[in-house]
């Protein structure tokens, strides 16, 4: 019975992220609840061209490689992994974590550093593609509970998934790799000297009625 418990445990903790499985235990989602979180959309820069160029095998194993590696500086940020949607993942903040030492833009570029040192590595290996991430960032309420009947899953609702995924869509026409709102911006306090923001402007975002204030750094 410990073998099986502990079993179980481990494979919540893997489909879920560690962390929730006491949260699932007690039941917290199973009524939808009101959360303020950060979210991070990590997309995979040309990601077109290096499936078309590797094939669907290799291409598989490399975002799967791409995706583990990645996986550490996450964690450490005190991150959790929302959902993987092809080459993308969603990172998510509870508020606390994502604001103490700047933690959910941290996370972002000790993601590009990790891939960094891999480099040499992708190049041999996937015939001199590298991998690299564009990000969006923005916070907000979302509503978190589980949904699904024959395959259960924690799920968060709100207009802040549409905004971050919205911002992140922009990284490649106003050419940078990562956009935050000032809405977020204005709540991490960073450090002098560790980070030079710089706004870009008003944007008025697809789907949206209000414009967005973007930042990057």
């Amino acid at each position: 019975m410990i073998v099986m418990g502990t079993l179980i445990a481990l494979q919540v903790g893997d489909k879920y992220g560690p962390g929730v499985f006491p949260s699932f235990l007690m039941g917290k989602y199973f009524q939808p609840r009101r959360e303020e979180r950060i979210f991070m959309f990590l997309d995979l820069r040309s990601s077109t061209t290096i499936a078309e160029r590797l094939g669907e095998v290799k291409y598989f194993n490399f975002i799967k490689e791409v995706f583990k590696d990645v996986t550490p500086a996450i964690l450490y940020s005190k991150g959790e992994i929302y959902q993987y949607v092809g080459d993308e993942i969603v990172v998510s903040w509870k508020m606390n974590n994502g604001v103490e030492n700047a933690n959910c833009v941290n996370c972002f570029f000790e993601v590009q550093s990790a891939l960094l040192e891999r480099n040499d590595y992708y190049q041999k290996t996937y015939d001199g593609m590298k991998p690299e991430f564009k990000a969006g960032l923005h916070y907000g309420h979302v509503m978190a509970g589980e949904v699904g009947i024959v395959k259960r899953d924690i799920a968060f609702s709100g207009d802040v998934l549409n905004t971050t995924a919205r911002i992140q869509s922009k990284c490649n026409e106003l050419g940078v790799n990562i956009l935050m709102s000032k809405y977020l911006l204005d709540k991490l306090a960073l450090k002098p000297n560790t980070f030079f923001p710089k706004t870009i402007g008003n944007m008025l975002l697809r789907g949206k009625k209000e414009e967005v204030i973007l930042c990057t750094l």
